[in-house]
């Protein structure tokens, strides 16, 4: 099947239905919320430090299918012979300054120069806690593919990135890497890097599917009825791999939570449901850990099957498995 490509009004991309996107309309509220949010936002109980044993990646995946939490939205994907790095963050702060904003509660495990070798890179969005310039600009001038949603190349370029190793694409686009085929699918988001940029280059989530798996990145999305459409198209999948933090109640169309993010889950047709874009960053007002604890609830709830490994810890995908490692880390 193939999807529709995204729809533009002037030089702004629409998302697949109507969506708020917590604009200046909504600025009151949220930081009212925020003032009187009194959730343990950032651990009190310092995260970590987590370190990655890079010996591993010597050794192939047994199952084909083995993932690295980096944090956040930074996965180390192994799949069917191939390595994918996702939405690569490795700075202290997730904001268009090192001075202030966001700061990460955990050192990332390991050191961009002790990666493995790197089939792809895959930057799902322009926002800062997902496209960061000082991780991009460490990949200036080498023969690593970038693939990024239309629009957004002109970012990867300015840092060094070399242009023939640069794929932008569409909603339905599909590169291959090795034998894998990666397909950008829509999400329900926005993008900018500024206030007055909003919506000028594309978002999207990824199917990454190769001769023996197929995973579903959902980077970041708003609950929307094209999860269900998407896993018609392409499901279905072994892992779906869906953002469960950063919820807040005057933004329910752009972050779905953990409630959300198990029904879309489902709706994907996806077999194991690995939790991302949590527990690194303070970026709504709740509790650091809650989108964990909460997504186990849910999971019990409606009989899903998750995949929570340890920050840093390479962990092959062969069904349900929860370290359960934020738990040495809740102050109560």
């Amino acid at each position: 099947m193939s999807l529709a490509g995204a729809q533009k009004k002037g030089r702004k991309f629409l998302n697949p239905i109507p969506t708020e996107d917590a604009g200046f309309g909504k600025m009151i509220p949220i930081l009212r919320e925020y003032m009187n949010n009194k959730a343990e936002n950032v651990p009190k109980i310092a995260l970590g430090p987590f370190k990655t044993d890079t010996s591993i990646y010597k050794t192939p995946p047994a199952s084909g299918l083995r993932i690295t939490w980096v944090g956040h939205s930074s996965l180390l994907i192994e799949i069917d012979g191939i390595r994918i790095l996702t939405d690569p963050v490795w700075s202290q702060r997730v904001s268009f300054s090192q001075a202030f904003g966001p700061k990460r509660f955990f050192q990332p495990p390991i050191a961009l120069e002790d990666l493995p070798q790197l089939d792809a890179v895959i930057v799902s969005h322009d926002h800062y806690d997902h496209m960061d310039k000082a991780t991009i600009k460490f990949f200036a001038g080498k023969h690593i593919p970038f693939i990024t949603p239309m629009g957004a190349c002109k970012y990867l370029e300015d840092w060094g990135i070399l242009k023939n190793y640069t794929h932008e694409v569409d909603w339905g686009d599909s590169v291959m890497i090795g034998n894998c085929n990666i397909t950008a699918t829509p999400s329900r988001h926005f993008s900018g890097r500024g206030i007055i940029n909003r919506n000028e280059t594309l978002w999207a989530s990824f199917v990454i599917k190769g001769p023996q798996h197929n995973i579903f990145f959902g980077a970041d999305s708003g609950w929307f009825p094209g999860f269900a459409e998407i896993g018609e198209a392409f499901g279905p999948f072994d892992l779906t791999m869906l953002e469960i933090g950063a919820y807040g109640k005057y933004w329910p169309d752009i972050h779905m939570g953990p409630d959300h993010a198990t029904n879309a889950h489902l709706a994907l047709k996806g077999d194991v449901m690995m939790p991302i874009h949590w527990a690194t960053f303070s970026l709504a007002p709740h509790a650091w850990y809650e989108p964990g604890e909460r997504l186990v609830n849910f999971a019990k709830e409606k009989d899903i099957k998750l995949f929570m490994p340890e920050p840093g810890k390479p962990t092959e995908v062969s069904g349900p498995y929860n370290s359960e490692w934020w738990k040495r880390f809740m102050s109560k």
